[in-house]
């Protein structure tokens, strides 16, 4: 791909992934945004309304709604499209089963346009959509992406640079493993400033008193359901955690992400898609980070796997 002639399609014009387009304009990242959605009066207004905002934007891209067809030349898809959250409900695996058909519908549609490039899942959950997508799809594993546990990593570090007065870029931490209840965090590599994460809660022990490792992860798991149950939805976080993966596909900057790709072998893993830290660059999934761990976050993360992997039954493929 290149910088001039890039192209990305969003399928899905609800709220996540209008947002995502427009953060996607909004950054000058490609040449052409392209949104799908089954609703194509709603896609056609949301291209509009973008298209009117690129007038005071540093880029002139070209931005439109249709159809399946005009994927052939898309360099990234993005799947934002998924099955409503059931009512009362804070488990994002019960998507699993409604949003299977949805998936398959449009990865599918994808393939048979021709389409050649980099798949990004965002619809949940995610990281069993995104096997499933690299399955009915046939890509090389490197080119199919979940948008994984990126958007939980920053929700991490905004609470810790919050506690220190500091800006979140400051913090660097990973969430790894599922998007969802058995993601853990790798503590023992985590660093504020370059020190470790240990060592500046010992130093500061009488600012953050209080504070300890399950509250920290309790509240990251608890960020995304403070906001959806707010307002009905998240979208502005994860439509920014998606365009920086974007931006590292289409500007080749194999940036260090913590998204969900196939892992096997890493981290004693037999074959799970799920968070890790991955290299992303032009071609996808370039390599992923293998961090070292201690034996309990090392178990942790495989538990993890497992509780993944174990829905891949259910998929039918």
């Amino acid at each position: 791909m290149s910088f001039k002639n890039s192209k990305v399609a969003v399928i899905g014009a609800g709220n996540v992934g209008s947002t995502t387009a427009y953060s996607i304009i909004n950054q000058g990242l490609c040449e052409e945004v392209l949104l799908i959605d089954v609703n194509r009066d709603k896609a056609y207004a949301e291209a509009l309304d973008m298209k009117h905002a690129v007038y005071f934007m540093n880029r002139n891209i070209k931005v439109k709604a249709g159809g399946y067809e005009d994927l052939a030349d898309a360099d990234i898809a993005v799947i934002t499209a998924s099955a409503p959250m059931p009512k009362d409900s804070h488990n994002r695996l019960e998507m699993l089963a409604p949003s299977m058909n949805i998936i398959k519908s449009i990865v599918n549609s994808v393939m048979e346009s021709g389409f050649d490039g980099i798949f990004i899942v965002v619809s949940n959950p995610v990281d069993i959509m995104t096997y499933y997508t690299w399955k009915v799809s046939g890509l090389p594993s490197s080119r199919v992406i979940g948008s994984g546990t990126a958007l939980d990593t920053a929700r991490l570090c905004c609470s810790l640079a919050d506690r220190y007065d500091l800006d979140a870029k400051n913090v660097e931490t990973f969430i790894l493993g599922e998007h969802g209840d058995t993601e853990m965090i790798s503590w023992d590599s985590s660093t504020i400033g370059g020190k470790y994460l240990s060592d500046v809660l010992i130093d500061n022990a009488e600012r953050t008193k209080d504070l300890n490792r399950e509250q920290l992860l309790a509240e990251v798991k608890q960020a995304g359901w403070e906001i959806f149950n707010r307002k009905g939805n998240t979208c502005y976080g994860i439509a920014a955690s998606t365009t920086a993966i974007i931006k590292s596909i289409l500007f080749n900057e194999n940036r260090i992400l913590p998204v969900s790709v196939w892992v096997d072998g890493q981290y004693g893993i037999d074959g799970a898609y799920l968070s890790v830290p991955t290299i992303l660059g032009a071609d996808g999934a370039k390599e992923i980070v293998e961090i070292r761990l201690t034996n309990d976050e090392r178990s942790a993360l495989r538990h993890s796997a497992e509780v993944v992997s174990a829905f891949y039954r259910e998929l039918n493929i």
